[in-house]
C-alpha cells in the first residue's frame, strides 16, 4: 500500500467535469452548443417550480421543515442530519473534526476526499482493494464509487464499520450516487459511533446548482460540524427548492425507473460502438480503453463532452466517463458523434 504524506507544497486541486467555457475556447464553439456527458448529473432533473422572491430577501431559517423532511427522505432521525452548502463542504469539513491520523482511500475514486485529508495534515494511505484496509484511523469509501461504480452491499459496509468503531475509527460514506439505488445506503445507521455518510441533491434530483447536501452521523460530531460551519450555511432558496424536492415521492420513484432504463440503454450504445462498459451506475457508464485520451479529443471535437481518466501509471489504462444523455436529440447525437470517432 503506497503512503502518501502531506507536505510543505500543497498539491494541485483535482479537476472535474462539467467546464463548459474551457471547452468552448479550446475547442471554437459555444457552450450552448456542447452535450455535456461529463459529469454524472441526472440531464432530466426534478422540475423546478417558480420561487417567490420572498426568499431572496430574508435570511434563512432552520426551522422551515427542510430537516424534518430530509430526515423521511433519508430514513434517518432529524438530529442525526446537517444542511450544508453542497456535500463537497462536508468533505472539507470532516477531516478539520479530527487530528493527523492514517487515512484509507481506494486508489480510483472522487478525488476530492483525498485532496481534503492530505490538505489537513492528514496521511493518505491509497487502497487497490478493500481487503488492505486495516490498521487505519479513517476509511473513506464512496458508494457507488465514481468513476467505475463499483457498489458495496450494507453487510459488507456495516462490517468495515464494526472493525472500525473497534479501535475508535471513523467510516466515511460518500453516498452522493446511490439515490436511484437507496437499498445499499447507510443513512439510516448513524446513530453507530463514528459514521458519517454525506448525501447530495446534485445528481439524482439534477440540483447541482443549488449546492445542498447533508451530513448525517451521531449529534455530538453533528454539534461540532455545526460550529465549525456557522450560521445559514445553506441560502433560503436552496432550502425551499431540496424541501419540496426530497417530499416528491412520485417524481422520485418514476425517476429511479427511468435512470435504470436509460443507464442499460447507453451501456447497448457504447456496446454497439465496440466501447463495452467495465462499470457504471444509474447515472453513468464508465470504460478503461488505450485510446481514451484520443477517444475524448474527438468526441469534444464533435461537441460531446466526456469524463477523461489519465493512466495513474505505466501499468494503468486510461479511462472514459460517459453521463446519460436527456432528450431524444441528444441520444442521436451522441451516436452519431461515436460513429466518427471509432472509424
Amino acid at each position: 500500500m503506497p503512503e502518501r504524506y502531506f507536505t510543505a507544497t500543497p498539491p494541485l486541486a483535482p479537476r472535474h467535469g462539467g467546464r463548459l467555457r474551457e471547452a468552448a475556447r479550446r475547442y471554437g464553439r459555444p457552450p450552448e452548443d456542447f452535450l455535456d456527458l461529463s459529469t454524472g448529473i441526472n440531464p432530466l432533473g426534478w422540475p423546478v417550480p417558480p420561487l417567490d422572491e420572498v426568499h431572496l430577501r430574508r435570511l434563512p431559517e432552520d426551522d422551515d421543515g427542510l430537516i424534518e423532511v430530509a430526515a423521511g427522505y433519508y430514513g434517518s432521525a432529524p438530529d442525526h442530519l446537517l444542511a450544508l452548502p453542497g456535500s463537497q463542504a462536508g468533505i472539507l469539513l470532516l477531516p478539520r473534526l479530527r487530528p493527523p491520523c492514517r487515512v484509507g482511500v481506494l486508489a480510483r475514486s472522487y478525488a476530492e476526499h483525498a485532496h481534503a485529508w492530505r490538505m489537513a495534515g492528514h496521511t493518505l494511505i491509497e487502497l487497490d482493494t478493500l481487503e488492505a484496509a486495516h490498521a487505519l484511523d479513517v476509511l473513506v469509501l464512496v458508494n457507488p464509487n465514481n468513476p467505475d461504480g463499483r457498489c458495496w452491499n450494507r453487510d459488507t459496509l456495516l462490517a468495515l464499520h464494526a472493525q472500525q468503531a473497534a479501535r475508535g475509527g471513523w467510516l466515511v460514506v460518500d453516498e452522493a450516487f446511490i439515490d436511484a439505488a437507496p437499498r445499499h445506503s447507510l443513512a439510516g445507521e448513524t446513530a453507530r459511533p463514528g459514521l458519517f455518510v454525506l448525501r447530495s441533491t446534485g445528481k439524482f434530483f439534477g440540483l447541482a446548482g443549488l449546492r445542498t447536501g447533508f451530513l448525517l452521523a451521531r449529534p455530538p460530531a453533528l454539534a461540532r460540524a455545526r460550529a465549525a460551519l456557522g450560521p445559514w450555511t445553506l441560502a433560503g432558496p436552496s432550502r425551499v427548492l431540496t424541501r419540496a424536492a426530497l417530499a416528491d415521492h412520485a417524481w422520485q420513484a418514476d425517476t429511479r425507473i427511468r435512470l435504470m432504463r436509460d443507464a442499460a440503454r447507453l451501456a447497448g450504445l457504447l456496446t454497439r460502438h465496440g466501447l463495452p462498459p467495465q462499470g457504471g451506475t444509474a447515472l453513468f457508464q464508465w470504460l478503461r480503453h488505450p485510446e481514451a485520451p484520443a477517444l475524448h479529443e474527438s468526441l469534444a471535437q464533435g461537441g460531446v463532452l466526456t469524463r477523461l481518466f489519465e493512466a495513474r501509471d505505466t501499468e494503468d489504462t486510461p479511462s472514459l466517463r460517459f453521463g446519460l444523455p436527456g432528450r431524444e436529440p441528444d441520444w442521436q447525437r451522441l451516436a452519431e458523434v461515436l460513429r466518427p470517432s471509432l472509424a
